[in-house]
């Protein structure tokens, strides 16, 4: 017997066969994407009602040296140069696309160049859904992309920082131990350093191949907590159970920085930025923008 078709209200038959078809491949999310758009920039979130004023923003297609097609999005401040850079690596179940859309636009409403992409086989990037055959591929893909980013010659003078979530702070971790002296500083929200994974919150389960490499990559990256030397700032909410906040704690003590800030939210869980009441993402935001004004003033001046 067929399993019942979702419906959703207010959503049209046509938009609920969009939402009902297969995701593997990057045309059908692409369609999904496109006609949910609207709806999604209005969800009632504090988000999301970040405005697009004075920011000038871009989308685009870019194909990388392995041939993969990256989608890849920019938020800048229109009539000013950028404070600083800020490189974003999402978690397994986000893309670029929807709510770091409002995490985006407040930072590069405060002063900061944004620069997002989504890894092969996520969001709008091609590959097949969810899949990583090599986690240290997909790092690469990562360096690569900002490393152009970087290169550009109204940035090349400016402090970079890796912002990392979830799934992504493992990434930026990785990043940071390939290019130890590339990057001013890392954010991480909730970051992935120990496979207490809990893929049961995600639509998915991971493929069995995905399971293996974040296994492999986390094992790895909790052996080589003493290399991180960069600046740090280390977020997490006490309550979450998708990551371990112990193990963000153990980074926060283990890391060689000598400029390293952990902050741990009591009563907050996973998604700091997305999931929790309006007054704690705005405390969320008002630390991350506080360290990196510190840390692009003094990037500035060293």
């Amino acid at each position: 017997m067929a399993a019942a078709k979702l419906k959703f209200p207010g959503i049209s038959d046509e938009l609920s066969e969009i939402l009902d078809a297969k995701m593997d491949e990057a045309p059908a999310r692409r369609r999904a994407r496109e006609a949910f758009k609207d709806i999604q920039l209005n969800i009632d979130h504090i988000l999301l009602k970040a405005t697009c004023d004075g920011l000038k923003t871009e989308e685009s297609y870019e194909v990388n040296s392995r041939g993969v097609e990256i989608f890849c999005k920019s938020w800048l401040p229109e009539t000013s140069q950028p404070k600083g850079l800020v490189c974003y690596c999402h978690g397994y179940g986000d893309t670029c696309t929807f709510f770091f859309e409002g995490t985006a636009r407040k930072l590069a409403s405060s002063g900061y160049g944004v620069f997002a992409m989504d890894y092969p086989g996520f969001g709008l990037s091609a590959g097949l859904h969810g899949y990583i055959p090599s986690f240290d591929r997909l790092v690469d893909d990562v360096i690569e992309h900002y490393s152009k980013v970087k290169e550009y010659p109204e940035f090349r003078t400016l402090p970079s920082f890796l912002f990392g979530q979830s799934l992504g702070g493992a990434v930026a971790l990785k990043v940071h131990l390939k290019q130890p002296n590339a990057w001013s500083g890392a954010i991480l929200v909730a970051p992935m350093c120990k496979a207490k994974y809990n893929v049961i919150v995600y639509k998915d389960k991971p493929r069995l191949r995905t399971a293996l490499e974040l296994l492999k990559t986390t094992e790895g990256i909790e052996r080589r907590l003493e290399k991180v030397s960069l600046p740090l700032l280390i977020l997490h909410g006490e309550n979450d159970t998708v990551t371990d906040p112990s193990v963000s704690k153990a980074l926060y003590e283990k890391a060689s920085s000598k400029d390293k800030k952990c902050i741990l939210y009591k009563d907050a869980f996973h998604s700091l930025l997305e999931g929790e009441p309006d007054d704690m993402i705005i405390r969320v935001f008002a630390d991350i923008i506080s360290w990196l004004d510190d840390h692009s003033r003094s990037s500035t001046d060293s």
